[in-house]
């Protein structure tokens, strides 16, 4: 998808396919996300910011006035207008596409608080009550919603929708159609009123219900007891064919458009639709938390990453009708624990380090539905628990008893599969020995080659990978013999598809990620020819932060970046929506994980050569890069180490403005001068077990007093001579002093570790 545009013919067909279906329109459950309904139509959802603000999207003339919309706790679209719950005092609150306010509540309900609101034609009921009390249920008050003009709309107090009867009851949800109101009874049940309320012939019942969802002339609930729909409607109307749901299938929520209803399964949160609906549209390889629909189009929120997913439900074609990329809340936030089948949703999840809840106040909480099941090809490696949902796992990694039927395995398949990667293992040995004895020859030549050296040999560098591809020369610098050489940038980087990275992430699945930060997550990947490389996957925010233009400029900047001491770019995909990075695999993980994640530890000959060569990388970065490269986040977790432990730096930033160069060099300098307190004591940066818990405070005035010595990691043997490890904590220390003019250059940093390898003191 491309986010936050909506092109002119799609609009088009928009307006189009709503005045097709003026006469049949639906309206969902009140939740996170929900759409209006008619020409003007919009939907709005409330954002996982932990402010509880409204974002619109749709008809354009929506744009603006939904920026004026106050925090909600709760959402309901009507026809031609959308109404909530406010977030601080659970006054109503019901706006159009032309002009938002609470002028669409009668004067005399705008200071009542509601617990729940329902939308439908041209009239809103709420039930009374402060919507994050633990009260959960209450009476109701109705209004009618009046057309002024051709795009202004009114309100005034409803004789049609009030009685004496309803007024004594007490109710849990409501929804909202054309001509009636329905509600959930606190003690079981469903009670419908107004003019064509008789026409649904809702039997009396004593079933409880966990969701409600009506259509123009019909309705549908989840019982509570098994999650199975039940449906009501008028049978001579023209939307009588979507009346009759799925036998035998649970579900946990609800959406109705024009002739059809829509489910959120409970097993796997895969939507399954009935009624005039075209199947083949609705994403099959995502899982929902809310979804809301208006005539023809659905949209709903992703469970993986609580980004905004659209689709035309009953077009003959797709359409690239968009949302705005941000996340959304999964649910609606609530006081109290999650009772059984529920988790409460836990914001650091979304890897965003300021954001600490997805609601306005700390003792709210998002409590979504469990799942207990995986679509096809995978299965659930780990139950639901209070505070994440079940975890699926690739069937290829189906490893006993416990997922063999659910991913149609037998035992004696299984059996089979391990012969044959027995069969594989004998076949690497023998493959194994014969390239072993090729690497012997080679390694021969290469020696030999070392003792005749060519003179005057250079290397390549291409320019851009991205535009017209060009070829500069340099004077290549020393490498040490460890170092892996990385073959020229190609002329373009590879572009690649969605789809095949897909499925060389296992569809982007947790057992496959590598790591996570600001920009999002990284993954292994296995692509068809066979290479293993790393995926970096852009999270919402920031696709939203960086346009198309921006994300071409970093890639030229990125592809032009070639070096042994670099993690180099292989290739892009920015396809439906998605900003994908591919990067050389570094099968070695992090210097943070060697140094503090409990992997294999490092000796001191391959600790100071990893400081060199990652020095020698943002050197290259500083200096060999035009416009120069500083790289702002130098920190241990952000130093890779390749198949031959070699140093390759990462997530290094792009040029804001040459203003800042120099101040940002300097403090790649004072970050790396950290690193090397790190890489000499094995003690973290800032460590809340140790006292001070800053490798700052801590370690430099021990080296300013001459004890460097006490700073060194006695978890590995110390070398025969000490004294390189002593002029290592001098250069940190000179790397960390508090005025940048005094910090010598990364230039000056690499020649000094460069020097201290090339004596081979403590080899």
């Amino acid at each position: 998808m491309n986010p936050l545009h909506t092109t002119t013919s799609t609009f088009s067909l928009f307006l189009l396919l709503s005045s097709f279906s003026t006469f049949t329109y639906g309206f969902g459950s009140m939740g996170p996300i929900s759409a209006v309904f008619g020409r003007n139509d919009f939907f709005c959802a409330i954002d996982a910011s932990g402010k509880q603000q409204v974002i619109c999207w749709g008809d354009k003339s929506t744009s603006s006035s939904s920026t004026d919309v106050p925090p909600m706790a709760a959402l309901s679209g009507g026809f031609g207008f959308m109404c909530g719950i406010l977030v601080n005092t659970s006054y109503a609150y019901c706006w159009n596409s032309m002009a938002s306010g609470s002028d669409l509540v009668p004067q005399v309900y705008q200071s009542t608080s509601y617990s729940h609101i329902s939308s439908g034609k041209d009239h809103v009921c709420a039930i009374r009550g402060s919507y994050f009390s633990d009260t959960d249920s209450g009476s109701v008050d109705c209004w009618d919603i009046v057309q002024t003009s051709s795009t202004g709309f009114g309100s005034k107090q409803s004789g049609l929708y009030y009685n004496q009867e309803i007024s004594s009851l007490s109710f849990k949800k409501i929804v909202s159609g054309e001509g009636f109101s329905c509600g959930s009874l606190k003690d079981g049940g469903i009670k419908c009123w107004g003019p064509n309320a008789s026409n649904l012939g809702v039997p009396s019942l004593s079933d409880h219900f966990l969701a409600l969802a009506s259509g123009r002339t019909s309705l549908c609930g989840i019982l509570e007891s098994s999650g199975e729909i039940k449906c009501w409607g008028d049978s001579s109307s023209l939307d009588s064919s979507y009346v009759d749901p799925p036998l035998g299938t649970s579900f946990v929520s609800l959406a109705t458009g024009a002739r059809y209803f829509c489910g959120i399964r409970t097993d796997d949160h895969g939507i399954e639709c009935w009624g005039k609906v075209n199947s083949s549209s609705i994403p099959k390889d995502s899982g929902f938390l809310s979804i809301t629909s208006s005539d023809s189009i659905m949209c709903g929120i992703r469970e993986d990453d609580l980004v905004l997913d659209c689709w035309f439900a009953n077009a003959s074609s797709p359409s690239d009708f968009d949302p705005p990329l941000q996340l959304c809340s999964p649910g609606l936030c609530t006081p109290g624990s999650c009772g059984p089948g529920k988790f409460a949703f836990n914001a650091s999840l979304l890897h965003e380090p300021d954001l600490t809840s997805l609601c306005v106040r700390k003792d709210l909480n998002i409590c979504s539905p469990c799942g207990f099941n995986c679509s096809n090809g995978f299965f659930p490696s780990s139950s639901c628990t209070q505070n994440a949902d079940r975890v699926c796992t690739a069937c290829s990694l189906c490893q006993n008893s416990s997922c063999w039927e659910v991913c149609n395995l037998k035992p004696h398949q299984q059996s089979h599969q391990d012969h044959r990667v027995r069969q594989l293992h004998r076949l690497m040995i023998i493959v194994g020995s014969s390239v072993l004895g090729f690497l012997l020859i080679l390694l021969f030549l290469c020696i030999l080659l070392r003792f005749f050296p060519k003179k005057g040999r250079q290397k390549k560098q291409f320019a851009s990978c991205i535009g017209k591809p060009g070829e500069k020369e340099t004077d290549a610098p020393d490498v040490p013999p460890s170092a892996v050489s990385v073959a020229p940038c190609p002329g373009l980087a590879q572009v690649f598809r969605l789809s095949e990275l897909k499925d060389a992430t296992n569809g982007f699945k947790e057992f496959n990620e590598l790591g996570r930060g600001s920009y999002g997550f990284v993954y292994k990947a296995v692509l068809a020819d066979g290479r293993q490389v790393a995926v970096k996957r852009a999270n919402a925010a920031t696709i939203i932060h960086t346009n198309s233009r921006e994300f071409e400029m970093e890639l030229e900047i990125l592809c032009s970046v070639r070096h042994s001491n670099v993690v180099n770019l292989l290739g892009y995909c920015a396809e439906m929506g998605e900003r994908l990075l591919i990067y050389e695999l570094m099968p070695h993980g992090t210097l943070h994980d060697h140094l503090h994640g409990g992997f294999s530890p490092l000796n001191w000959p391959l600790r100071l050569r990893i400081a060199m060569q990652a020095a020698k990388g943002l050197e290259f970065l500083h200096t060999e890069i035009n416009p120069p490269i500083a790289h702002r986040d130098v920190k241990s977790s952000n130093i890779l180490l390749d198949a031959d432990w070699g140093a390759r730096i990462s997530d290094f930033g792009l040029l804001r403005n040459e203003g800042d160069v120099i101040l940002d060099m300097r403090d790649d300098v004072y970050n790396f001068g950290i690193v090397l307190l790190e890489i000499l004591s094995g003690r973290k940066a800032n460590d809340r077990d140790c006292t001070p818990s800053s490798i700052m405070e801590w370690a430099v005035p021990l080296i300013k007093q001459g004890k460097a010595a006490a700073i060194i990691d006695r978890c590995v043997g110390l070398p025969r001579v000490v004294v390189p490890l002593l002029k290592l904590a001098e250069i940190a220390e000179f790397a960390v002093r508090e005025n940048p003019c005094e910090r010598p250059s990364m230039g000056e940093v690499a020649t000094f570790l460069e020097q201290l390898v090339k004596e081979g003191l403590i080899l």
